[in-house]
């Protein structure tokens, strides 16, 4: 059985690893706070059947509340540790929560959660909850979720056989602030965790109203100028720009 996955912008991606389908930190709707989607709207009904939502922190734009209410409210969600009260008030009872190392089953997959350096805390009043990537694999395909992230010592180790990295390379606007990763820094990311292939996430979705023309380049060029620094180290790793909405489909 292959597996596949489908990019919906910003760090929403949609996994299918040997028929379990796992959704990373759901952002569904058109606005967002003050940030909106420039990019193609999600129909939130087409991945209403997903086994499990990963969240990897709390930040508006890793956890979205009502996107995961269109998700349904029965929606089976991995989150980091100190997330379970904050969500389970708000209406999903099906939460697990994890630290960094430890792991949960879903059918044939096991999700385990990693480090990350982030600032994870809801703001402005929310919980101070971790933040934590995740590998998420079937026993025969690994994929890492990076979540947000800088560079932290112990990626070199994560997976020693990892077949594809999701990783962020810029933010939703003009800057960026501690705790993110730019094009560069994400290649070396992938320089450390060796991955047979790469893909993008955290670009080109989200902006702050009023600043698209001003900043068009800040939407287009990160993910390209990851590939670039990439294929500048010669790196072994294939690495696949993806649209929002498109996706690939790989052997184990």
């Amino acid at each position: 059985m292959s597996c596949s996955l489908v990019f919906l912008g910003h760090s929403t991606v949609l996994l299918d690893l040997d028929g379990v389908r796992v959704l990373t930190d759901p952002v569904l709707r058109r606005r967002l706070t003050f940030l909106r989607r420039v990019v193609a709207p999600v129909s939130p009904g087409d991945h209403s059947d997903v086994d499990a939502v990963v969240l990897s922190h709390l930040h508006h734009d890793h956890c979205d509340l009502r996107s995961l209410a269109l998700l349904g409210r029965e929606v089976r969600v991995i989150a980091p540790d100190g997330a379970r009260d904050f969500l389970r008030r708000r209406g999903f009872p099906r939460v697990v929560t994890l630290k960094a190392g430890e792991s949960h089953s879903i059918g044939a997959v096991t999700v385990t959660a990693t480090p990350a350096v982030h600032d994870g805390r809801r703001e402005p009043f929310g919980p101070r909850a971790a933040a934590v990537g995740y590998l998420i694999g079937s026993g025969r395909t690994a994929v890492y979720f990076a979540g947000d992230t800088d560079l932290f010592p112990g990626m070199r180790d994560l997976c020693p056989d990892l077949d594809l990295a999701l990783i962020p390379v810029w933010g939703w606007g003009p800057n960026l602030g501690p705790g993110h990763l730019n094009p560069q820094r994400a290649a070396e990311a992938v320089a450390r965790l060796r991955p047979r292939r790469a893909v993008p996430v955290h670009w080109g979705t989200l902006f702050p109203y009023g600043l698209k023309l001003l900043y068009a380049d800040r939407l287009r060029e990160p993910a390209r100028a990851f590939a670039a620094a990439v294929a500048a180290r010669e790196l072994p790793t294939e690495v696949r720009v993806l649209a929002p909405g498109s996706g690939l489909t790989w052997q184990p």
